[in-house]
């Protein structure tokens, strides 16, 4: 029995559009509370095309209830979820930073690569976030059986400080939370895939470990073996494309990083790598083993150097800041211009 009841109607104001997605949109928003109290937090919201549809909205509503519970220094927490005017939104920890494809495209932009224990700190801090959510169990001891899905250059995200973080589990696979096809629908970006979501299979812990290897190869060499120039030609790179091996396509990566990207890359399930934890384990031994290695502090400033840190405040076109009522009345009223 609760011991007191808070009635309290959180209150948000938009300030920004920060992403859009397939079928979501992230804004920063303020979260207001007693006696002048304000709270920087993401909202994301469904894209208007698809928040009257039921499986939609059962998944959206899954995801958040999912990820409410993963509380770990590598995944973005979410705080709240709320109604406006018959549109649900998820208020989650704003991250004040860059995806990890907006960094890429900086660095190519300058002329310059990621340095290789970067793209190795990169890749072990996702490894820390995926040993947790796959190990994650319900509140009576039960595995949740959680599989991302949907590890790929957008949804990791790197603070200003260096904190790298995975997020949206709106795709994720876990049990009892969302309304999963598999077998039936391919879910994911094609050029992120593991060879079992691209034949349509069914998906473990060791997808996610795939999917990785990809980031972090992707990370070293500037850009991703297996993508095509349509979906579907990446689905088929990746399902039968032959693993090179990767020192001879770049100098920095010696005989151990690429034994590594080979046991994350084969498609030999039994064979790849059955845990995020052994993941997490070579890839600290191989950047720490000699003493002395990044830290978050480091790649916070070559973040910082790279991109700056100026974030712009802009607001929705033509509204001001907008409370989320009124955004949800108005933008439910019409297709989404965006």
């Amino acid at each position: 029995m609760a011991l007191f009841t808070i009635e309290d109607q959180l209150k948000y104001d938009i300030v920004r559009k920060i992403y859009e997605g397939g079928m979501g949109i992230v804004y920063e928003a303020e979260q207001h509370g007693a006696r002048g109290f304000v709270k920087r937090v993401a909202i994301k919201i469904i894209r208007d095309q698809y928040a009257r549809q039921p499986v939609f909205i059962e998944n959206f509503i899954g995801e958040a209830k999912l990820v409410a519970d993963l509380i770990h220094t590598n995944i973005v927490q979410t705080y709240h979820l709320g109604e406006a005017n018959g549109r649900y939104f998820i208020a989650m920890e704003l991250i004040r930073g860059v995806n990890l494809e907006q960094l890429m495209l900086q660095l190519a932009a300058k002329g310059q690569r990621l340095p290789k224990e970067l793209a190795v700190f990169i890749a072990s801090r996702v490894a820390r976030g995926l040993a947790y959510a796959h190990a994650k169990r319900d509140k009576d001891g039960k595995p949740l059986g959680i599989v991302h899905r949907d590890v790929s250059f957008k949804n990791i995200l790197i603070a200003y400080e260096g904190d790298v973080k995975l997020t949206d589990f709106g795709i994720a696979k876990a049990r009892g939370f969302l309304i999963d096809k598999e077998g039936e629908v391919v879910a994911g970006k094609a050029e992120y895939m593991s060879p079992e979501q691209a034949s349509f299979q069914p998906t473990d812990r060791r997808s996610d470990l795939f999917s990785m290897g990809i980031v972090l190869a992707h990370m070293l060499l500037g850009y991703n073996i297996f993508k095509g120039a349509t979906p579907e030609e990446s689905r088929q790179r990746v399902i039968s494309l032959s693993i090179p091996d990767f020192r001879s396509l770049d100098e920095r990566i010696d005989d151990r990083l690429n034994e590594i990207l080979q046991r994350l890359l084969t498609r030999d399930l039994a064979g790849r790598y059955q845990s995020a934890d052994e993941v997490l384990f070579d890839l600290e031994h191989y950047i720490y083993h000699r003493g002395y290695g990044p830290t978050n502090e480091t790649l916070g400033k070559f973040v910082r150097e790279l991109c700056g840190q100026a974030v712009p405040v802009e607001t929705e076109p033509g509204t001001g800041s907008t409370d989320l009522l009124e955004y949800a009345a108005r933008v439910g009223k019409k297709p989404s211009s965006t």
